[in-house]
């Protein structure tokens, strides 16, 4: 079995997602395409994650591959959670992952008291009203979802909205000014296209998991996508062109054409990554990424992942901004070849954040 270093390893799972060796994509669908999916439960943050992935990305440019151009669709996709993918991956996936999450949150739909009549109707109203309104706000709908005796007050407009999502009639859609709003999924990913069949989508997955996050294991991919087990593990053997390699104690997977891959290691390559980043979160484990003296700077607790210095695929700090301008916080003196790096991500960091309010 061939053994590759931390470091190698760590290089290649940056590179695959565009963060290490000089890679940037040329668009926010490119670095999206890249990385498959960036993580989106705050939408600020998801546009950082694409601006770390891509060249002189601009506020103007993110809302149009959300807008006008339909390249990008937010919706909740791996692990039921929020997460941008392309247009041309919205609807499989849905397919792939919309039951299992379902099946997940019948325990609370009936803590908050919502039949199936209660559910069925709720879907057929939100689609209704999208269809004939346009895109709408969570209080819109919240608002009209009133009418079938749902209080406005408590967490059951957003289960139902999740539930229409995850069922593929909604997604996220253009926002209205600081606003997020909700769109026919039908109207913002027309049906057709190359898509895989039902029966392979979770190998199809599996394969795209691996090729922006190699090297990795089957625990990771079930970790990542929020599949049971079972499916991850057999979705996982389906892998084809692919070998197994050691990284410490750990034995992982990496296509086989990337083991020879030259990754530069000279200067390390800085990238500020936001919040919730997936490529902290997209591993069962985080040794790889963190130094584990300082995980709990990144991991402080509450659920909470905080911004990170990258330098070469590994964290060298946390980050925080006031308004555009960003205050880093190293975890130890940092060389001059990384601070002329966090400098210089720092103020790309204010010029894209700059272009979203200008």
């Amino acid at each position: 079995m061939p053994i590759i270093t931390p470091e190698r390893a760590r290089l290649l799972r940056a590179r695959a997602q565009g963060l290490a060796g000089g890679v940037r994509a040329a668009g926010a669908a490119e670095a999206v395409g890249r990385a498959f999916a960036v993580q989106a439960q705050d939408a600020e943050a998801a546009a950082l994650g694409l601006r770390a992935r891509a060249a002189g990305l601009t506020g103007r440019q993110v809302s149009a591959a959300f807008g006008a151009d339909r390249a990008l669709v937010r919706g909740w996709f791996m692990r039921g959670t929020l997460h941008v993918v392309t247009a041309g991956d919205a609807r499989w996936l849905i397919g792939l992952l919309g039951p299992v999450f379902l099946a997940e949150s019948r325990r609370r739909f009936a803590e908050l008291g919502l039949d199936q009549r209660l559910q069925d109707a709720a879907e057929d109203l939100i689609a209704e009203a999208l269809a004939t309104e346009g895109p709408l706000t969570r209080a819109e709908l919240t608002a009209r979802l009133a009418v079938l005796g749902v209080d406005p007050s408590g967490q059951a407009p957003f289960h139902l909205i999740r539930r229409a999502a995850l069922r593929g009639r909604i997604c996220h859609g253009p926002d209205r000014g600081s606003e997020a709003t909700f769109a026919a999924f039908d109207e913002r990913v027309p049906p057709g296209g190359a898509e895989p069949p039902a029966r392979e989508s979770a190998a199809e997955l599996a394969r795209r998991y691996l090729a922006a996050h190699a090297p990795a294991s089957a625990e990771d991919f079930a970790s990542w996508s929020g599949l049971p087990m079972p499916a991850a593990r057999s979705a996982w053997r389906a892998l084809r062109d692919v070998v197994e390699v050691r990284v410490g104690a750990g034995v992982y997977t990496l296509p086989a054409a990337r083991l020879e891959e030259p990754v530069p290691a000279d200067p390390p390559d800085v990238r500020l990554l936001p919040a919730y980043d997936d490529y902290l979160v997209g591993y069962r484990t985080r040794e790889l990424s963190v130094p584990a003296a300082h995980a709990g700077r990144v991991w402080p607790g509450g659920g909470l992942i905080r911004p990170v210095v990258l330098a070469g695929g590994w964290a060298a700090g946390t980050w925080t901004r006031r308004g555009t301008a960003v205050e880093v916080t190293p975890f130890d003196p940092l060389p001059p070849e990384i601070e002329a790096g966090v400098a210089a991500e720092s103020a790309d960091v204010t010029r894209f954040l700059a272009s979203r309010t200008g």
